[in-house]
């Protein structure tokens, strides 16, 4: 038995993300592939006797309290399981905020499968990805990791081979985007381009990586560039050091680019490290499941 935990809390990108339409009680349908990233936070947890939830981050922007998915995750946990002892827990953010990677979805996930181990309750995975489900439709996938196909709201989850491995620029930039409004801004319509989501999995179920790069696709790219015109711009940087493929991962803003090249990809990164965005320049790769 232990007192004291740490849980590694990996980003995700999306390799596409298709919106199928618009359910009755508002949610958005989806298909989207999705991809865990080695760009991680470090979650650690700690029992306390006090029968109460304590969060500790290194930004002090970020909220302590109820609003922070791993504080709702321990709170959501505590009441679901009745245990009664407390946690204390620190949060060391990596993953940017607000940019589509998943970095409070998988601080939520590190936060209920790690209490799940430190307070030994030994729910199963199909009832830790239930919990997290009612924190965020990213939840459930952020626990999975590796390679999937995303469906429902997000919630439908069907694991995929490990795609072949690409050294993964990321760059964001410095303003945030906003999930909930990014979705509220989408229209589709007959004109919508939708990304070919059957045959990026046929791409990654025959390790064809020409296949993957040459099908990313974003229907959330065009709403997200309209108030971000960086995008573009930063995607147009990428291409010319000679990626394979560059899209906006989730709602955005952030852009990601895949290179095959390791130099191409340095060269790229030390690049955007010396520009604006060297704060939010981030090179890592695909996180097998």
């Amino acid at each position: 038995m232990t007192d004291r935990i740490e849980v590694q809390a990996p980003a995700k990108i999306n390799l596409a993300l298709d919106v199928t339409g618009v359910r009755e009680d508002g949610y958005h349908e989806v298909r989207m592939i999705m991809q865990a990233i080695r760009l991680s936070d470090r979650v650690s947890l700690r029992k306390i006797a006090r029968p109460e939830t304590v969060l500790k981050t290194n930004l002090p922007f970020l909220p302590t309290g109820k609003g922070n998915l791993a504080y709702d995750a321990a709170e959501l946990f505590i009441k679901s399981t009745g245990i009664q002892a407390g946690v204390f827990i620190e949060v060391e953010k990596n993953i940017p905020v607000a940019a589509g990677l998943a970095g409070g979805s998988t601080d939520a996930a590190a936060v209920l499968c790690g209490m799940n181990e430190l307070f030994e309750t030994g729910l199963s995975d199909a009832e830790l990805q239930a919990l997290g489900l009612k924190l965020g439709a990213d939840v459930p996938f952020c626990m999975m990791g590796g390679t999937a196909l995303a469906e429902g709201i997000g919630e439908k989850l069907t694991r995929l081979p490990d795609a072949p491995s690409f050294h993964v620029l990321l760059v964001k930039p410095d303003r945030g985007a906003s999930t909930k409004e990014i979705y509220g801004r989408l229209k589709l319509s007959d004109d919508t381009v939708h990304p070919d989501i059957d045959g990026m999995i046929r791409a990654i179920e025959k390790e064809d990586r020409l296949g993957i790069a040459g099908r990313l696709g974003n229907v959330l790219e065009p709403v997200t560039g309209q108030l971000c015109p960086e995008i573009s711009e930063i995607e147009r940087q990428m291409k010319s050091f000679g990626c394979e493929g560059v899209m906006m991962s989730g709602s955005g803003p952030t852009v990601f680019g895949l290179f095959a090249d390791r130099g191409c990809a340095s060269a790229a990164y030390m690049h955007f490290k010396v520009g604006p965005y060297a704060r939010q320049t981030f090179l890592t790769e695909f996180l097998r499941g």
